[in-house]
């Protein structure tokens, strides 16, 4: 199956589900986005290694990557090769030189290791064809609110589900109209839940 490289865009606080950050993967070249929902303990560690921050005692990606380094382990890309009912799965791809094996992990702990090992994300051309949505303009909101983080730790359950949405009641058309609406506001969170009811009912078509 064709894979997609993917860069991380930013890092923007949930509104409506509280502890919860929307990761934002940027196809590399091109205009697709791949919103994801993180627990916050994920979020700072993932920021805290994008800013270059030293934080007084090892975080837990970080003792991994020293765990790992230390016996000559090193991970050469992530792949979220999966979606399911709205969960990402996602895999490390690791290698000591002479043998690579494959290790399943949740696509925030995937994500916070890349940005230590300095590997590559990748997703399949499927998984960004269905979740993805296309953006125009760019993505300074997102960036900025990196700025803005909460330093609150736990919330490790809430995982990478995209929340449920409440437009159960909006015909095609209105939903449609909202994307785009939520598209220009760069509103990607929101775009992703509206996305999912798009996709649900295509599915029941």
């Amino acid at each position: 199956m064709k894979k997609v490289k993917l860069d991380i865009v930013g890092l923007s606080y949930s509104q409506t589900q509280s502890g919860a950050y929307a990761l934002v993967l940027g196809e590399v070249n091109g205009r697709r986005r791949l919103p994801i929902i993180i627990g916050a303990f994920e979020a700072q560690a993932i920021a805290i290694e994008i800013e270059k921050m030293t934080p007084s005692r090892p975080l837990t990606h970080d003792l991994f990557k020293t765990f790992a380094q230390t016996y000559k382990i090193e991970i050469k890309e992530i792949l979220i090769y999966n979606l399911v009912d709205g969960v990402f799965f996602a895999k490390l791809i690791c290698t000591n030189g002479e043998q690579t094996e494959e290790i399943d992990a949740r696509t925030s702990d995937a994500i916070a290791l890349a940005v230590r090992f300095n590997a590559a994300i990748y997703t399949y051309e499927f998984i960004l064809s269905s979740a993805g949505i296309v953006i125009e303009g760019n993505d300074l909101l997102f960036l900025q609110n990196m700025d803005n983080m909460s330093k609150e730790e736990g919330q490790e359950d809430i995982g990478t589900s995209i929340p449920a949405s409440n437009y159960g009641s909006l015909s095609l058309e209105e939903l449609n109209h909202k994307l785009q609406e939520a598209i220009a506001e760069e509103a990607y969170e929101k775009a992703a839940r509206i996305r999912d009811e798009l996709n649900k009912r295509n599915s029941s078509q």
